[in-house]
């Protein structure tokens, strides 16, 4: 686990801008007109609106979206009662939480009351503002009186999430490791260390999930609760038991299953562990230091299941795996509550989620090869892109079958899909070329099917229905590798080009080839020769129709892959130049960069060349082509060689294509600032468009801008290489692509062949 010093984590929260989250505008706000739109006089249009009908708060506010985090400061992490004030940085960083896992905005708001009857009144008073509230860090018992009060008095959403959050969670993990040990929940003894507002609540939500309260012991910092004991508030007489046999940890976790521990570290000890059931479930869930660390807990017992609340050790009991998502499904449906429907559908999916195939990206984050449900996995990590599409449904329908939910939801799909774009992990224009690609899919040939990433890659292209790929490579090694990797290959063709088995095809490529380009020196020998690379032969597989489209570039550099292509696939007729594109996808819209990998210094006709191919796949992609020429000219103000064949380049292609919009040489300022652009240069093309398409002067000018966006923003999808100019769907990606990147450009090597094909059937 990383050590974080005190000076690391002061410095992290005052450096730049102090604090952690801001608000942001989501209008326009330049213009006068848009500021009257914003306030006066235009904003009396929705006041009047949401007088005559308080719901349309959620039409024309943020209060659909908008979480107030609620503390008075008297239970802060393990630092107890801290005060208001000082607990700020724990709402700042819950608003931050909120904000990246689940794009819901958030007001931290520290309410210096102790008094929970006054601190309810100020909560009531100001939650109209809200859609939903997260109450947070308030010390028991008050907090389940608070909590009760504000769901009878409140119509919006609210729960205090060390009580909810903690217990969903482990409500989870506890149903898993149950059935991964094959244990039935309601004959297990369970152990609870801890009676506060944490373990009162999950205790009974393992009630809810079947757990019977006479197999139940929860102990506090007396020892065990039993029901002779006097002065026990009303939640820890609930759990009191009638035995007499019993009264310290050591006692009760003699023989128990489940120990779960919310109270503080090292407090169980491996002599206790022993003496426990076969295969004890441990949840030590004291932060920093939880109640038994890993290693002695499994020094004790091997046979162990395993949480704790870190980060650097399996099953990460983490609240963070719930609350963004529960609010979310809630406020998606204006809900008035968060209930206990909705609490056990979070449980449910949760559960439901650590027994699916694991994501890419979460294996990269942990660095490991594969995720499977059972001992060391069997809660989600936290990075879990499904987390919010799988949840805050399952919450979401809850709300709307229980009741609680101002609104329906009629497409679920389409939810799941807007929760995706709204969290960057797809956008319309990835789900637009899924869609489109699963609608026509194609035979794709992956060249480097003994990458790990080019294997995921086709199996999660084919699950997606997006193509029906066939892998190139040896394959034994191949299907070793996707046992490893607990990949499904039904259905997915191997090819083994370098087998006995291959030689008449080899030999036909290799004719084929030959008479192709026998005037440029070409012998059979040498023809056949080039067909044991994978790059020559799945390259013919397309040139002879046997295959519709060809993914390579995990192993082989670009230079040499640009050759082969040459050699086999050649240029589009009306082209003597291609190149590559890469589509830029950000909050402010989608930008196509050319040339991003083939032409290193293009010249005047090449630029021109790359300009009309960027046009054309602008086009493709249902987009108009608004083009700058870009340069560190602006129209002439430069003499430089570099400046003049760009000066060039647009002169021509204006004179040839009057109706394109395209313009330069121009600085990139220029290009994407329209309004600055037209005030300075109001005589251009462009005047009064934004610029979607960008075509810089060399190869090292393009591939630097995108390279640099991709990371300093990781809000920013990059999709790309796309070929563009070559006469059949050959794609070369990069090196350090990832899964997602390679399907991505799958699913846009299937389009292009599926429109070639069409095209080709109606002789355009």
């Amino acid at each position: 686990m990383v050590k974080i010093s005190k000076e690391a984590a002061l410095a992290y929260h005052e450096a730049g801008r102090p604090g952690k989250i801001e608000v942001k505008p989501t209008k326009a706000y330049r213009t006068q007109t848009d500021l009257s739109l914003a306030y006066s006089p235009g904003v009396a249009y929705p006041c009047l609106e949401i007088q005559q009908n308080p719901d349309d708060a959620y039409r024309y506010t943020d209060k659909g979206n908008l979480v107030a985090v609620i503390s008075n400061g008297t239970a802060v992490l393990g630092l107890g009662d801290i005060g208001a004030m000082s607990g700020k940085p724990v709402m700042e960083g819950k608003g931050l939480l909120f904000k990246i896992y689940g794009g819901i905005d958030v007001f931290d708001i520290e309410v210096n009351e102790k008094d929970p009857e006054k601190f309810c009144e100020a909560v009531e008073k100001i939650a109209p503002t809200f859609g939903g509230i997260n109450l947070e860090d308030i010390k028991a018992p008050e907090c389940f009186y608070i909590e009760e009060r504000l769901k009878r008095t409140l119509d919006i959403p609210v729960m205090h999430d060390d009580q909810h959050g903690t217990a969903i969670i482990s409500a989870a993990g506890l149903k898993n490791a149950l059935e991964v040990c094959g244990k039935d929940i309601a004959k297990v003894q369970i152990v609870v260390n801890g009676a506060g507002a944490a373990a009162i609540s999950c205790t009974k939500l393992y009630m809810a999930l079947g757990a019977r309260k006479e197999n139940i012991l929860m102990l506090d910092s007396k020892g065990v609760i039993t029901s002779d004991r006097s002065g026990l508030n009303e939640q820890k007489r609930f759990f009191a038991t009638d035995r007499k046999d019993v009264h310290t940890l050591a006692e009760a976790v003699n023989g128990a299953d489940v120990f779960v521990g919310l109270s503080k570290g090292n407090v169980l000890t491996k002599e206790m562990v022993k003496t426990m059931a076969k295969d004890p479930i441990i949840f030590a869930l004291a932060n920093p230091v939880p109640e038994i660390s890993y290693e002695d807990a499994m020094e004790a017992r091997p046979d162990t299941l395993m949480s704790t609340g870190r980060t650097d050790y399996p099953n990460q009991i983490n609240n963070v795996i719930g609350f963004p998502y529960i609010f979310r499904g809630a406020l998606d449906v204006n809900a008035t509550a968060i209930n206990e429907e909705m609490k056990m559908a979070a449980v449910l999916a949760i559960a439901e989620l650590a027994k699916q195939p694991v994501p890419d990206v979460v294996n990269d984050v942990y660095k490991v090869n594969n995720l499977t449900f059972g001992r060391n996995y069997f809660i989600p990590k936290p990075v879990d892109p499904r987390l919010i599409t799988e949840v805050s449904a399952a919450v979401a329908k809850a709300a709307i079958d229980s009741g609680v939910a101002r609104k329906s939801i009629d497409n679920w799909d389409e939810y799941k899909r807007s929760l995706s774009v709204l969290l960057g992990q797809e956008t319309k224009l990835t789900q637009k070329l899924y869609a489109t690609a699963a609608a026509h899919p194609q035979r794709v040939v992956f060249a480097e099917a003994i990458h790990p990433t080019m294997l995921k890659a086709a199996v999660q292209a084919k699950a997606e229905g997006i193509c029906q790929p066939i892998l190139l490579g040896n394959d034994e090694v191949i299907e070793r590798m996707a046992r490893e990797l607990e990949l499904n290959m039904d259905g997915i063709e191997i090819v083994n080009l370098r087998h006995p088995s291959e030689q008449e095809r080899r030999e036909r490529y290799a004719r084929i080839l030959t008479e192709k380009r026998q005037r440029e020196g070409y012998t059979f020998q040498e023809a056949n020769d080039k067909m044991f690379e994978r790059n020559y032969f799945g390259m013919m597989m397309v040139e002879t129709g046997e295959a519709d489209a060809f993914i390579t570039g995990l192993y082989t550099k670009y230079s040499n892959t640009i050759k082969v292509v040459n050699e086999v696939i050649g240029i589009r007729q009306e082209y003597k130049h291609f190149g590559a594109m890469h589509i830029i996808n950000s909050a402010r819209g989608t930008l196509y960069i050319a040339d991003t990998l083939v032409n290193e210094n293009p010249d005047t006709d090449t630029l021109v060349d790359i300009a009309r191919l960027a046009s054309r796949a602008v086009t493709f992609f249902n987009e108009t082509p608004v083009i700058s020429m870009v340069s560190h000219s602006n129209f002439g103000s430069s003499q430089s060689d570099g400046a003049h064949k760009v000066k060039a380049a647009v002169k021509q292609l204006q004179a040839e294509f009057p109706d394109l919009a395209i313009d330069g040489e121009m600085q990139i300022g220029f290009a994407l600032d329209r309004e600055l652009r037209d005030e300075q240069y109001p005589f251009t093309r462009l005047n009064g468009k934004d610029v979607n398409t960008l075509v810089f002067p060399n190869l090292t000018s393009a591939r630097s801008s995108y390279k640099m966006l991709q990371m300093l923003n990781s809000d920013v999808e990059i999709i790309g290489p796309i070929q563009i100019g070559l006469n059949k769907p050959i794609h070369f990606i990069d090196f350090g692509a990832t899964v997602r990147d390679v399907v991505n450009i799958t699913a846009v090597a299937v389009i292009d062949a599926y429109v070639d094909k069409v095209k080709s059937r109606l002789n355009v």
